[in-house]
């Protein structure tokens, strides 16, 4: 009976699997240059949002705008008012309704304010986190 030489590639496939994890060890190290760069500061999205007009509508509802409550014979009247300040064009108004309020409300809100003028509207959620947008 002829003898048959076999190779034993555990060691080969050893050595390959080594030296594919030093590779992606290294490889997010060697993406950024050695070079000291002072990068320049931006303004991020958030700052410019810090101008903006809260509604908020209860679940009996009642209006506020900002701190102020308000009625909703002036809710109009009030918004565009805010509105009409110089630089105020632009402004976001973002609506933060109780969840329990029907939708038809929260529509008619959102009509008024534009009708008023607003030409950025936006509704409030609640993140999965927890916080308040």
């Amino acid at each position: 009976m002829p003898l048959r030489a076999v190779i034993n590639v555990t060691p080969i496939i050893d050595v390959a699997l080594t030296l594919v994890i030093i590779l992606l060890i290294t490889a997010p190290m060697l993406a950024l240059s050695d070079l000291e760069v002072d990068l320049p500061t931006a303004v991020t999205r958030g700052t410019e949002e810090d101008v903006k007009i809260n509604v908020t509508l209860s679940r009996t509802g009642e209006l506020a705008v900002n701190e102020q409550v308000v009625g909703r014979t002036a809710f109009g009247p009030t918004i565009s008012g805010l509105l009409s300040r110089p630089g105020n064009e632009d402004v976001l108004v973002v609506l933060r309704a109780d969840a329990e309020v029907p939708y038809e409300q929260v529509r008619t809100v959102l009509g008024e304010a534009r009708s008023a003028g607003a030409r950025r509207l936006a509704i409030a959620t609640r993140q999965r986190g927890g916080d308040q947008r």
